[in-house]
């Protein structure tokens, strides 16, 4: 997630500038925010046609859908979304689900927050237990990547100690400071991962003064992935980071051999010297794995557009974005072809997100409620084009936003604590496709649509996408008469899928419908 830095998300390949007209390829969090209104829908006045070569396969998908838990106070007992959410999150049945408590809280984040003395330790982890005890249990039998992402600030260098809120819950953006940790050898960074995974694991650590602190906890955690935005977060270098990466996934697996790693989950994948270095393995100390890459992507607009402006703009930086994947892909498939890449962190930061003071009318004209269905649309698409390119993990984000914390991030409504159509397109996608199917030849996308037809487990089934705020008809071939169709558009609001079937062979996909035609 991003922190409360000035974000500027160029969507492009590598190595090109944007021209200062292009569509918004921008993310700013301290301009003012525009007060979008969708526009009526209009009816395409030609049918798209889109046909499926069902004897002609691609590729096999091996990607899986998921999302991320990000830790808020909205998480925590008491709270009047908690039961909802959590029980939103077991209800996904999602594998790979990405857990971050992170730098804006820091007693939520950061289980040792003053450095030991010589008599006493500052271990505490009486907050942070509750949460990490929720998204275990709503995950069981799921696999899950957890990411205590929050270095303790104690351990680099600075001028003055950096303070932190008494208040558990009050956010505070400036936890993190300095780039030099106190510890040159990295001993220290490396023994606090390697005692927070025993807490969770192997049930007690050890302290610094060799004192056994006892936890009740026993969990399976196949992944860990190391630090977050660690191109933003200390102004770290690829060099720094590797050091960083290899000291703390060295010191976990003495704690559990059979852990898995992912590294660097960068906030904006497009320097390739990131790649380029962390993806050597003579950059590495021997026997330190290389098993997942991670790195983000958020759409974004300048105040003064609309949704009428987003519809575009969103799904040109997209396909901006899937260029530069396409690029990434080749310098792992050359440095380390077994490493598997996570993007980890998918969707939309409306400008202002975290903006205070907002009345709840000011929020829906900000946030238009269709735009949960745009934002819902454009992960279909992400998802369709990271398939493309063999990407193992496609993690939408984030569980939970709210006012102050990215709301336009929210997969469930803070209020109400009901899933919001980004929810539900994740789990129509988990539903009815999975590693194994074969992708097969599809013709019919473009600037409007976007369609990839899947023969899976379940049989042929089609995912069409409309990226734009109008109706679009389209024309499928005689196979489909009769198939069912799933769908997610602005008819079905907070609730699941509508289910259809399907009349003859033309279909009417609503404003950022995201449909799948099930045929028979």
């Amino acid at each position: 997630m991003r922190s409360a830095w000035i974000l500027l998300l160029v969507a492009l390949p590598f190595g090109v500038t944007p021209l200062s007209n292009c569509s918004a390829p921008a993310i700013s969090q301290g301009q003012a925010a525009a007060n979008p209104q969708s526009s009526p829908a209009v009816t395409s006045p030609r049918p798209v046609g889109v046909q499926a070569q069902w004897n002609h396969p691609v590729m096999t998908l091996r990607s899986t859908p998921t999302l991320q838990v990000v830790v808020n106070p909205m998480l925590r007992r008491g709270s009047k979304i908690h039961d909802q959410t959590f029980a939103a999150l077991k209800s996904m049945q999602a594998g790979y689900v990405r857990y971050v408590p992170w730098l804006p809280y820091p007693r939520l984040a950061v289980a040792e927050l003053k450095p030991p003395t010589a008599t006493s330790t500052s271990w505490n982890f009486r907050l942070i237990d509750p949460m990490m005890e929720d998204f275990m249990a709503a995950t069981a039998g799921n696999s899950v990547i957890v990411n205590f992402s929050t270095i303790p600030q104690w351990m680099f260098k600075t001028p003055d100690p950096v303070p932190y809120p008494a208040d558990p819950y009050q956010v505070d953006w400036s936890y993190e400071k300095g780039t030099h940790l106190r510890d040159p050898s990295m001993k220290e960074l490396g023994d606090y991962y390697a005692r927070l995974v025993s807490w969770y694991t192997r049930g007690g650590f050890t302290d610094e003064h060799g004192v056994f602190r006892k936890s009740p906890y026993h969990y399976k955690i196949p992944y860990w992935e190391v630090l977050n935005e660690v191109d933003a977060e200390h102004s770290m270098t690829p060099q720094q980071y590797t050091r960083r990466y290899d000291a703390i996934a060295g010191a976990i697996l003495k704690v559990d051999p059979k852990m898995k790693f992912v590294g660097l989950a960068l906030a904006l994948p497009r320097d390739p010297q990131w790649f380029e270095y962390f993806l050597n393995h003579a950059h590495h100390r021997p026997g330190i794995p290389l098993d997942f890459i991670s790195y983000h992507f958020y759409a974004g607009a300048t105040p003064s557009q609309t949704i009428d402006d987003w519809q575009y703009t969103f799904f040109d930086q997209a396909d901006g974005f899937l260029n530069r994947v396409k690029f990434i892909q080749a310098i792992r498939a050359r440095l380390s072809p077994e490493t598997k890449t996570d993007t980890d962190e998918l969707g939309v930061i409306l400008p202002n997100d975290n903006r205070t003071g907002e009345t709840a009318e000011q929020i829906r004209n900000r946030i238009p409620q269709k735009y949960w269905n745009l934002d819902g649309a454009l992960y279909a698409y992400l998802y369709i084009g990271l398939a493309k390119e063999g990407v193992d993990v496609i993690g939408e984000s984030q569980l939970v936003g709210y006012p102050t914390q990215f709301p336009s991030v929210s997969m469930i409504d803070w209020n109400t604590g009901e899933p919001n159509a980004r929810y539900w397109v994740l789990k129509l996608l988990k539903e009815n496709f999975s590693p194994g199917d074969a992708m097969v030849e599809t013709s019919g996308s473009g600037r409007a649509i976007a369609a990839q037809a899947f023969q899976t487990r379940g049989g042929k089934k089609l995912l069409i996408i409309n990226k734009r705020d109008r109706d679009i008809q389209v024309k499928l071939t005689s196979d489909a008469a009769g198939a069912q169709v799933e769908t997610v558009d602005p008819s079905t609001g907070e609730g699941s899928w509508s289910t259809t079937s399907l009349q003859g062979t033309s279909l009417t996909l609503r404003p950022f419908a995201v449909s799948v035609v099930i045929e028979k």
